[in-house]
């Protein structure tokens, strides 16, 4: 059976399951900090200027060699540059509609957005968030999405109340320690 009459998997599902779990409910705004905002348009900078010009070269050059239906320069090229105009895509959206907001310039009498916040659970052990937009999360550094539960559970409150926040081992008392605004990097 020839080959062109059998479908492939799509190669882009794991990618597109990716951008998904990113997206945005309609109407909701993409709240980012001033170097978050920062960081996207440089990618965006970098793969306008850089990446996808060089890859376009390739792709040229090995059109160029005839047959392209076994060309792994072609093809790869091909593949990534689809890959790269589709985070073209992806970041130019999420830019067009983001919405900065300084962390410095925030009210500092309860949690809001870009507000890092110093919690205790139940046995005393503290632990420090600090609440970005969901393209800057970072949960190794204790940034997390102002969409995440814990965030939206701490939104509003000020220091010395308790939340209660149900994660996946359970829920969870965790009492506000202190809130404090700063540059977020």
């Amino acid at each position: 059976m020839s080959k062109a009459f059998t479908k492939e998997p799509d190669e882009d599902l794991e990618a597109d399951l990716e951008e998904e779990a990113h997206e945005l409910p309609k109407g909701t705004k993409n709240y980012i900090t001033p170097a978050g905002y920062a960081r996207l348009e440089a990618e965006l900078k970098h793969l306008l200027t850089v990446e996808r010009p060089e890859v376009v070269k390739v792709v040229s050059w090995a059109a160029g060699l005839g047959d392209r239906s076994e060309n792994a320069d072609y093809i790869y090229g091909k593949k990534r540059l689809r890959e790269i105009d589709k985070r073209i895509r992806f970041l130019t959206k999420r830019l067009g509609f983001a919405q900065i907001v300084d962390p410095t310039q925030q009210p500092h009498d309860k949690i809001y957005f870009g507000a890092t916040v110093v919690v205790a659970d139940a046995t005393g052990q503290e632990a420090t968030y600090t609440i970005v937009g969901i393209d800057e999360l970072d949960p190794a550094r204790g940034r997390i999405s102002w969409r995440s539960p814990l965030a939206l559970a701490l939104l509003g409150k000020e220091e010395g109340e308790t939340v209660t926040v149900r994660t996946p081992s359970g829920v969870q008392e965790l009492e506000i320690l202190e809130v404090r605004y700063e540059a977020v990097d």
